[in-house]
């Protein structure tokens, strides 16, 4: 009589396969999940430098518009600022206004106070395109921000040619 005896358990071998496989598997999901993250942090700052950066240009720019031509002064706050980072103008209703870089920040300066129209300025720059026509204005930005590893995302913003109404 043949006495069969079941089989309780896993070998040595297979145990050291399954260990190894969930090893390489951990290894490689690891740095899937890394760069889907980065790749997610990446997105999302663009995207809130380009909400930040529009919503900053449509303000100066409608302001802008509304200036009286021979009014405007394009200098720079200190002499740790960029050439050209300030503009001081005044409205056809009389209300004097400044857009300025302070730092990061940019600063809208009105007979009421101030307000931060963003904390993530890295350059802001005014020019005249054309220095027989000054009621042109070109608006330069860039916005920059932290996100992982000390690297920064960066993003330019230009719009040429502001026409000022007045």
């Amino acid at each position: 009589m043949v006495i069969c005896r079941r089989r309780a358990g896993y070998t040595l071998v297979e145990a050291m396969l399954v260990v190894a496989i969930l090893g390489i598997l951990a290894s490689v999901g690891a740095n899937m999940l890394i760069q889907a993250n980065r790749y997610f942090i990446m997105a999302k700052t663009r995207s809130d430098l380009q909400k930040e950066a529009r919503a900053a240009m449509y303000v100066m720019i409608r302001e802008l518009r509304q200036a009286k031509s021979n009014t405007i002064v394009i200098d720079r706050v200190a002499a740790a600022q960029p050439f050209f980072s300030r503009i001081t103008f005044t409205k056809l209703q009389g209300e004097t206004l400044t857009f300025e870089q302070v730092g990061n920040d940019l600063i809208k300066v009105n007979g009421t106070g101030q307000v931060i129209l963003s904390k993530n300025l890295a350059y802001l720059a005014f020019t005249f395109p054309r220095s027989d026509d000054m009621t042109i204005v070109s608006v330069a930005m860039t916005l920059q921000e932290s996100i992982y590893q000390g690297r920064t995302k960066a993003l330019h913003m230009a719009s040429e040619q502001v026409q000022v109404m007045n």
